[in-house]
């Protein structure tokens, strides 16, 4: 069969990048993503008017990229979004750098350093519409290298944009003002505090903008005392691991104007209810209940944080700017089941001011006995270990009785009917292959019989390890073995 090779032409292919539907924020987002990506621990970024026109300056300390990296970097679509990552990365299709870049400005300079080796490269858009050619310059222009500090160290990169007709109507008859190009810059500079908090607060990254060092707005309001706060709990979806964890925010009443005002976050306080999505605690989409639910005001209290791996780009259909995300279907039932029982909790607070009367509060957790949980292996429900009773009680007792307590709570949870409605029967007498928890479980059950003098031979213990509903899918012969590998004492 013949065929021919063809080269779109390069024009309209790159008036079609520009118009991916990029902001200004998501667009540096995308930006500052692959100096994390390069490993950076500090990103500086500089925005400048100048008159007509203006520059976007971003620095950064991170691994930076010899003449080869800094090539393939500047193709279009560098990257095949179905190959594997880094565990860390960020980056997937290998377009962000270019797309977000073109959305702003139509002139993207690069200058790196590498092992104390300097590479550079520029693409001006109206160079590539004038020869309709993908012609890619090696050097930087002498008025934007001028703008370009020199880098410190043995690596780092530097990038400036410029032509920003995108952004200030540069070259246009609809420039804005400086006032108005400031006023998007500090949009931006709230942008990134939200997106990059988790990283920020982790202490990877410091990063700066126009010298003012970025504060992380964290939308759980994690320090406040009267935020209730769930526990961890992780959803396998298609072979990843899925992490969910919800907050309730305090009531109005147990904030001050500045509180109130901050957790509010740029679109107030019902535009925030909802799902947080990050993957490598870079958030990718939030604000709303993704199809599931309409968002009420009783519900405004309500957030909860998901984390993905990268690995599961494909399967949440995240896009190209990492800002909408679509989960699988067998994600939206477990999420669906989460949200009624946070947007209930939330109902409360915000009707009835459940969470208390005492400012000093610092228990976190809800106050119901039993919790949801995401496990998938079966479970509906975990005992509730953060309620306030439960945590004055532990503070009251010895650590031997403690433990006594700890495991007795963990029977009347693996106990629950609701939890062994469909435990399988086993009948056959082969020893079974056991995880490793569900052996510490059965070592652990049997030493405080034991102790306790419950039972005084293996026979007897044996009688009472199958009658627990915990071990409803182990057999005889498999306890027995178990014992015997732990060696229990019964005097």
């Amino acid at each position: 069969m013949n065929i021919v090779v063809t080269q779109p032409s390069a024009t309209p292919v790159i008036q079609a990048l520009r118009s991916l539907g990029y902001n200004a924020g998501t667009a540096i987002a995308d930006l500052v993503d692959n100096s994390i990506d390069a490993k950076a621990t500090k990103i500086t970024l500089e925005f400048k008017c100048l008159g007509n026109d203006g520059t976007i300056i971003i620095v950064d300390n991170g691994s930076g990229m010899n003449e080869d990296m800094l090539q393939i970097a500047m193709n279009i679509g560098s990257k095949d979004p179905r190959a594997n990552r880094q565990p860390r990365e960020l980056g997937r299709f290998g377009m962000g750098l270019k797309t977000a870049s073109f959305s702003l400005g139509k002139r993207l300079s690069v200058l790196t350093k590498h092992k104390g080796v300097y590479a550079q490269r520029c693409w001006d858009l109206d160079h590539v519409s004038q020869c309709n050619e993908w012609q890619l310059f090696t050097e930087i222009p002498d008025e934007v290298r001028e703008l370009m500090i020199e880098i410190e160290g043995e690596s780092g990169t530097v990038i400036c944009i410029d032509k920003l007709d995108r952004f200030m109507g540069a070259g246009t008859a609809n420039t804005i003002h400086e006032s108005s190009f400031f006023t998007k810059v500090r949009r931006i500079h709230n942008h990134l505090e939200f997106v990059f908090h988790s990283i920020i607060e982790f202490g990877k990254v410091q990063i700066n903008l126009n010298g003012n060092v970025l504060d992380p707005w964290d939308p759980f309001m994690i320090k406040h005392p009267s935020t209730l706060e769930g526990e961890t709990q992780v959803l396998n979806i298609n072979g990843n691991r899925i992490k969910v964890k919800y907050y309730v925010l305090p009531h109005a009443s147990f904030l001050n104007e500045q509180e109130y005002k901050r957790a509010g976050g740029h679109r107030g306080w019902r535009d925030h209810q909802g799902f947080y999505i990050y993957r490598e605690n870079r958030l990718l989409h939030y604000g709303d209940w993704l199809g599931m639910f309409q968002k009420d005001t009783s519900s405004q209290l309500a957030r909860i944080r998901i984390d993905l791996p990268n690995t599961a780009d494909d399967d949440w259909q995240v896009d190209i700017k990492k800002s909408a995300v679509i989960p699988p279907d067998n994600a939206k039932t477990r999420l669906e089941s989460i949200s009624k029982f946070v947007r209930k909790i939330s109902r409360d607070i915000f009707y009835f001011r459940t969470q208390g009367s005492h400012s000093n509060q610092t228990f976190k957790g809800s106050l119901n006995t039993w919790e949801l949980s995401g496990s998938d292996e079966g479970q509906q429900f975990i005992l509730n270990r953060n309620h306030p009773v439960l945590s004055e009680i532990q503070k009251r007792i010895d650590d031997e009785t403690s433990k006594l307590l700890n495991i007795y709570l963990k029977f009347v949870q693996l106990g629950s009917p609701s939890n062994i409605i469909d435990s399988p029967k086993v009948v056959e007498e082969v020893i079974q292959m056991v995880t490793d928890t569900m052996r510490e479980l059965v070592i652990q059950f049997s030493s405080t019989l034991t102790k306790l003098h419950v039972v005084q031979n293996q026979q007897q213990l044996l009688d009472a390890l199958i009658t627990q509903p915990a071990f409803d899918g182990l057999n005889r012969i498999t306890l027995k073995s178990i014992l015997e590998e732990a060696n229990i004492s019964y005097e």
